[in-house]
């Protein structure tokens, strides 16, 4: 890593009224800020106009993660108070890269999660109601997560997580986007969310669970513009990252550097490292569609390495050389997020952290939606 980068350098100044609080319709009519990498050359277009920037020969990386209905609400048993709730993951058996399923059961058989609660007094013992006839009896902290909760989930009934979740769960849209259409006067949650939140191509393994925030840049793709890709040459390969605190918790250290990584499950399959392999032997571009994919791909020692399911705590901040990405699709992020310093990195050598300011300041001044539900940017 370089010198170390405070976090007010990835601050800038954003009208709430630049918060995309819904998708584009359709997917892939979302505005596109095309950015040469080491250059200054910026074009505007829309991200259906995607094939018109990439080359027959490049290999376009998708995070095909799966977004799980991860945010809740329940009451305390016998006090009635409310409390709100975030599904992280299963709790885990075994260390990072085994490849026994992400799945432990308490002392009664019942499955356990690990969680983030917001609830008056909460303690080991408490069991909150949360409806679809489910109980979380809360265990303690979670060890691997210090933010988080460990609880057991009762009345599972034999169920998977995800199905559980599916019945009692909401969409875990990010806070500003509920912020937002609250202060808009909208409803915070649609029933369209379920469908827009979710890339096209979402599939991931049951073994691997699922996503509390979905890969926001894969939003933007439909069955047709990946048939236009298809059909002009890009392959297209995919890894599996799940996105939790490692991708959405804020940094609250003087220096990006100083951030503690939450870790975060990943698989390289053996496809996708052979294709990045060969793409990089022929000198053709690997393009990474969204910052997840960028993190799975830059956590992996080598393409010819062993494949399996890993854990990745890696923080890309300016000084990272990438070795596997050459060009990145990518939203507007939050500011003070590792994912601008990530960005930042990205266009090390054409300006960096303050280049990525000023191409923001420009979204702004040309209306482009910002987050998770807005635009795109594409460097190359």
């Amino acid at each position: 890593m370089g010198e170390p980068l405070r976090i007010e350098e990835l601050d800038y100044d954003l009208p709430e009224s630049a918060i995309a609080t819904r998708p584009a319709e359709p997917r892939d009519a979302a505005r596109l800020m095309v950015v040469e990498r080491g250059g200054s050359g910026v074009r505007h277009g829309v991200v259906r106009d995607l094939p018109e920037h990439l080359r027959a020969g490049d290999v376009l990386v998708f995070n095909r993660t799966r977004v799980v209905a991860a945010r809740f609400q329940g009451t305390r048993v016998g006090t009635g108070g409310r409390v709100e709730g975030l599904y992280l993951h299963d709790a885990e058996r075994g260390e990072a890269g085994s490849e026994a399923r992400m799945t432990s059961r308490g002392e009664g058989g019942g499955v356990r999660w690990v969680v983030m609660l917001k609830g008056g007094h909460l303690r080991a013992g408490a069991e909150v109601d949360v409806g679809a006839g489910v109980r979380l009896r809360v265990l303690g902290r979670s060890e691997r997560e210090p933010e988080g909760w460990e609880v057991e989930v009762a009345g599972a009934g034999g169920r998977s997580s995800e199905a559980i979740l599916e019945a009692m769960g909401r969409v875990p849209l990010p806070p500003y986007i509920r912020r937002a259409r609250k202060h808009r006067g909208e409803s915070e949650e649609e029933v369209a969310d379920r469908a827009r939140y979710q890339t096209v191509y979402a599939g991931c393994e049951p073994e691997a669970g699922g996503s509390v925030a979905a890969p926001t840049a894969g939003l933007h793709f439909t069955e047709g513009l990946l048939a236009r890709l298809d059909a002009m040459g890009v392959e297209r390969r995919e890894v599996v990252l799940r996105v939790g605190m490692g991708t959405i918790r804020p940094v609250e250290t003087a220096t990006v550097q100083e951030h503690a990584m939450h870790a975060e499950w990943f698989e390289v399959p053996a496809a996708t490292r052979g294709a990045i392999a060969r793409a990089r032997a022929e000198g053709r571009r690997v393009i990474a569609v969204g910052t997840t994919t960028v993190r799975a791909l830059e956590s992996v020692e080598s393409m010819e390495g062993e494949t399996g399911w890993r854990q990745t705590r890696l923080l890309i901040a300016p000084g990272w050389r990438f070795r596997f990405v050459d060009g990145l699709l990518t939203n507007f992020h939050l500011p003070r997020s590792t994912l601008m310093a990530m960005v930042g990195a990205f266009l090390e050598g054409g300006g960096g952290v303050a280049r990525l300011r000023a191409l923001y300041a420009e979204g702004v001044a040309q209306g482009y939606r910002f987050y998770s539900y807005g635009d795109a940017m594409l460097i190359v």
